[in-house]
């Protein structure tokens, strides 16, 4: 497996779901230095995997509390992301902006808080794949994306404007 044309998408099922969301704040955006899980060491957004039962827009806002300690508000879901990695696992992504929030970003055990400037987003030390759609993201524009991953190691992907949630797989949003 080493281009998207060699899954079949048709009957792709990921092994998990799960959240990232942007908490935005006038020209920054609230990011972390994520210190465990999927990631460790990179710079992400909050987010996480669903919970059996739970909804993309209860769990982005669970994430977000458990990492950070700050309740995002206005959530409005721009995208959905498939990863698949080489060694078997994959991922679905819904992926969140809020324009509000409350509490104080701080640090846990999960995660550190890192304010940036929207224009100076740290792609390097984040994954491949970012600096492909956060830019779409940070737009208010509707994206759908697929990746392959070996490990970190971005070999494929196909990225797609779409031009509403309406056309999102999952576009229910609850604000």
């Amino acid at each position: 497996m080493r281009r998207l044309t060699d899954i079949d998408w048709d009957s792709w099922k990921a092994t998990d779901q799960a959240t990232l969301v942007f908490v935005t704040d006038s020209a920054r955006v609230l990011l972390m230095h994520k210190k465990r899980g999927l990631g460790a060491g990179k710079i992400n957004a909050p987010g996480g995997r669903l919970e059996p039962g739970e909804t993309p827009h209860t769990a982005a806002i669970r994430e977000v509390q458990e990492e950070l300690r700050v309740t995002p508000g206005a959530l409005i879901k721009y995208g959905e992301l498939s990863f698949q990695f080489v060694d078997g696992y994959s991922i679905f992504v819904h992926v969140f902006r809020a324009s509000t929030f409350s509490g104080v970003p701080t640090e846990t055990a999960e995660a550190r808080p890192l304010w940036t400037s929207v224009d100076r987003i740290p792609y390097a030390s984040m994954w491949r794949d970012d600096a492909l759609w956060v830019p779409l993201l940070l737009s208010s524009r509707y994206f759908s994306g697929r990746f392959l991953f070996d490990q970190e190691l971005m070999l494929d992907y196909d990225l797609d404007d779409v031009a509403s949630a309406g056309e999102l797989l999952d576009p229910h949003v609850v604000p």
